[in-house]
């Protein structure tokens, strides 16, 4: 069977996650305005994530970041974003594609995305917005297996939060 060629939902959310790219690409650029603030969560096996292998190993499925006091190095491009993170009192590196992130969100002005990112997309990289020649074999999470809770990290740091609670099942 033919894949259709007008596949309008997968136009419109790469529509929307150039929305998140502009936003990022802003705050790169000249900070976080006021009290906005950024929630992302993305998946930590997708194709071209690169993070330590500590926080590969605690959050096996998917993470959420926050990008509010405490973040360095904002650098987005065209297919991902790379930012430094406190992680208990530890700075992390980490670069992400678009096509990994499932939900970004601005609490400031009550604004949220969620995307859909299937098995197949993880497989084939999820068409061009994967980083190429720098992919990483996804990690296989055990079934069922729950990424574990964050832990306390110092107070002023990056938060890694689980916004579970608040998905539509």
């Amino acid at each position: 069977m033919r894949e259709d060629p007008l596949r309008y939902d997968r136009m419109v959310e790469q529509a929307l996650r150039g929305g998140v790219r502009r936003a990022l690409a802003v705050v790169a650029e000249r900070g976080l305005p006021g009290a906005h603030h950024f929630y992302l969560t993305f998946l930590t096996h997708f194709p071209g994530v690169r993070m330590p292998d500590s926080l590969r190993a605690r959050f096996p499925k998917d993470m959420t970041i926050v990008l509010q006091y405490e973040f360095w190095g904002l650098e987005v491009d065209e297919h991902a974003f790379s930012v430094t993170l406190s992680f208990s009192g530890q700075h992390e590196r980490l670069t992400v594609p678009f096509a990994a992130v499932t939900a970004f969100a601005d609490p400031a002005v009550k604004f949220g995305l969620q995307f859909e990112v299937g098995e197949a997309d993880v497989a084939e990289g999820a068409g061009p917005l994967v980083l190429k020649g720098e992919d990483r074999k996804p990690a296989e999470p055990k079934e069922g297996q729950a990424p574990p809770a964050a832990e306390p990290g110092p107070a002023k740091g990056a938060d890694v939060v689980t916004l579970d609670a608040f998905r539509k099942k």
